[in-house]
């Protein structure tokens, strides 16, 4: 392998039964700054705790060769967001237990599957063997992609990553570091208007709770007030910001409706939500050139 690429043995499973809050302490919900460094620190304590739980509630949701954008069930292979990937070298940022690595290997493109939590990549390396469909596998960060500059062809990333870094325009110009000039980078991200409601998929996730314009961290934190988990709020005008000042194009915002006969409640999405607002909103980018 090269570029930076490993080969990861990862994490231990944990212990059966026990929730990703139990295992992590986590007594509360806090508002608050977070830094990078804490911030990764939670996101990857969180995702090796809960990958085994979060796998088995989702795993007919994305799958295990197949490449789901959304809650709202958009599939690239309908989608076509990426364009033509056959021969192309891609980097999956944030990619779980990477069906969609997987999928694109099946399309004769040649995947690289990054994410931080060696949980996830236990997943991915098992889903590997049992589908036929290996692909190489990264355990890091997204805010430094351990990558030489122009590898990579392609880059995506569907809800991995970037709504867990305290520096998404880091990110972003990370990824453009590695893109080929011409290179398209999309992302899909929960919906920034998202944040101004609770998360319930019933009717009391109809009402506005909270400043969309307040970006203060999501934190659920531990008796000492540590994170456990960290999600982080960026408005449409963030994001675009960041990508712009990456020295990205924004091609496109695609923001899905929600699909008739769609009846799955997945988090906070579901049918009664989806058809009011919208939940996902994918940034379409390439790098200038080529």
């Amino acid at each position: 392998m090269s570029d930076g690429e490993q080969d990861v043995s990862a994490a231990t499973p944990r212990a059966p039964g026990a929730s990703a809050e139990a295992l992590l302490g986590t007594a509360g919900i806090a508002r608050r700054g977070v830094g990078s460094a804490e911030s990764q620190r939670a996101s990857r304590a969180w995702w090796d705790a809960d990958a085994d739980d979060y796998l088995a509630e989702h795993r007919a949701d994305i799958g295990d060769v197949d490449f789901v954008w959304s809650p709202e069930a958009l599939r690239e292979a309908d989608a076509r967001l990426l364009g033509d990937v056959a021969g192309r070298r891609v980097l999956e940022v944030g990619c779980g237990s990477a069906p969609c690595s997987r999928w694109l290997a099946t399309q004769g493109a040649r995947p690289v599957a990054l994410d931080l939590s060696g949980a996830m990549l236990r997943h991915a390396r098992a889903a590997g063997e049992a589908t036929g469909v290996p692909v190489p596998l990264v355990q890091a960060g997204a805010e430094r992609l351990p990558f030489a500059d122009a590898s990579f062809d392609l880059a995506c990333s569907a809800y991995g990553a970037v709504p867990f870094v305290a520096d998404p325009r880091r990110v972003m110009q990370e990824v453009a570091r590695v893109l080929r000039p011409g290179g398209r980078w999309v992302f899909a991200v929960n919906h920034p208007m998202r944040w101004v409601f609770p998360d319930d998929p019933g009717p009391d996730g109809l009402t506005v709770g909270q400043s969309y314009f307040d970006r203060t961290p999501y934190l659920e934190v531990d008796d000492a007030g540590a994170a456990t988990y960290v999600e982080h709020h960026r408005t449409i005008g963030d994001r675009v910001r960041d990508i712009v000042a990456a020295g990205l194009v924004l091609d496109d915002i695609v923001e899905p409706e929600w699909p008739e006969g769609h009846e799955r409640v997945w988090g906070q999405w579901s049918p009664l939500r989806g058809r009011l607002f919208p939940g996902t909103a994918i940034f379409v980018t390439h790098r200038p050139g080529g």
